[in-house]
């Protein structure tokens, strides 16, 4: 892909798309060929130039009416096809942009998969669920009903959001600004986790604090601490690591039940 590439960067220089070697990147994309995001050695490495080709590829495609049967729509980016030889389901009117890659077994419920994110093989994009634009949701991960995963296109070096495998994100749960949630961690509904949201770890005798990443296997969910202004005392949202996942249960029953252990909504 060198020389693709180097076409990309050198387009977004000039400010002019190279509508050849963007609608390669985007082909290469809808197939799953290449990534905006991917884990290299335990960390995760964003590709910016495949960014920009995204970017570019807005810039140069035209507005146009499309079809799905009865189904009409506006605009400059086709929906996904091929589905069944894909092996992915999606239930109407559930729906998944051209540029996105969802690997086989993925199921997609009414919601929504932007182009540019990966969904890996097993997972559910429950009802009203929303993918953003480059997101990056592991393998066997239940984002839940009206969960929202933010887009990050702009930078393009800025890390989009990422959900690590087997992870479960809560009921109307919201994580955006390139928070990652680390491997088999559960996140309890409606917590917002943005870049600068505190995630405090209270399980010891004093607080830790992460910011923009969640541990992989800890049990998050809202919480609000204190904070003094001129005007007074307010309650700022936070979010709460109050436990960890148990080994000894079975992973794919402990994503609810994890939650309820501690008396907490799913």
């Amino acid at each position: 892909m060198t020389e693709l590439k180097s076409r990309i960067e050198a387009a977004w220089i000039r400010g002019e798309p190279d509508h050849e070697a963007v609608e390669q990147v985007l082909a290469s994309l809808d197939r799953g060929e290449l990534r905006v995001a991917e884990p290299v050695d335990g960390d995760w490495v964003v590709h910016a130039w495949i960014k920009q080709a995204i970017l570019l590829y807005f810039r140069g495609a035209a507005m146009k009416t499309g079809h799905y049967g009865d189904y009409e729509y506006f605009d400059k980016i086709p929906l996904k096809t091929g589905l069944e030889a894909q092996g992915v389901r999606v239930v109407p009117p559930g729906t998944v942009r051209y540029g996105a890659f969802l690997e086989r077994g993925c199921v997609v419920m009414p919601g929504y998969v932007n182009i540019g994110a990966w969904v890996g093989a097993g997972s559910m994009v429950d009802t009203w669920a929303t993918v953003g634009s480059c997101a990056q949701i592991g393998r066997g991960v239940h984002l839940s009903g009206g969960v929202g995963i933010g887009g990050v296109l702009e930078p393009p070096a800025a890390q989009p959001v990422i959900i690590e495998d087997g992870a479960f994100i809560g009921s109307r749960s919201i994580v955006v600004e390139g928070v990652r949630v680390g491997r088999e961690a559960v996140i309890g509904a409606g917590t917002t986790l943005t870049a600068s949201t505190p995630i405090l770890d209270v399980t010891g005798p004093d607080e830790v604090v992460h910011r923009g990443i969640v541990p992989p296997r800890a049990v998050v969910v809202p919480g609000v601490r204190t904070k003094r202004f001129p005007a007074g005392e307010y309650q700022l949202p936070c979010a709460l690591i109050i436990g960890r996942r148990s080994e000894s249960t079975d992973r794919k029953t402990s994503l609810n039940e994890v939650l309820r252990s501690f008396a907490l909504a799913v």
